[in-house]
């Protein structure tokens, strides 16, 4: 049986993966060469993001860049609590940034395929 958590975290991956494609869909103005190049990348993107399970976190990659992170159970990080499911920027390859950008299991896109969103 698959888990709520596993469930958001496909949910997040796919909506990365659409988040890039709606970027870089092809347009109108393209020449066919230009939009086989697009949708090849398009299905290069989807398929490079990996995910890499940690102690306390999901490292999240696309292609050779990580994208962020997602706590697998509530904690701290730098003295900040945080949830299951919340979403870091990364603040490096090896560890996440200081405040969580949003959650796994909430229903608002704090995120695009660049990263999760800057705190506003």
């Amino acid at each position: 049986m698959v888990s709520k958590f596993d469930k958001a975290i496909d949910k997040l991956v796919i909506g990365i993966g659409d988040d890039y494609q709606k970027w870089s869909s092809p347009l109108k103005s393209d020449t066919k060469s230009m939009c086989d190049i697009k949708k090849r990348m398009i299905g290069e993107f989807k398929d490079g993001i990996k995910l890499k399970n940690g102690q306390k976190y999901i490292k999240v990659i696309t292609g050779t860049s990580v994208w962020g992170f997602i706590a697998k159970e509530d904690g701290l990080l730098k003295g900040i609590p945080h949830k299951k499911g919340d979403v870091f920027k990364a603040a490096g390859w090896r560890a996440p940034a200081k405040w969580a950008r949003g959650s796994i299991f909430s229903d608002k896109k704090f995120y695009s395929w660049t990263g999760p969103n800057y705190l506003i």
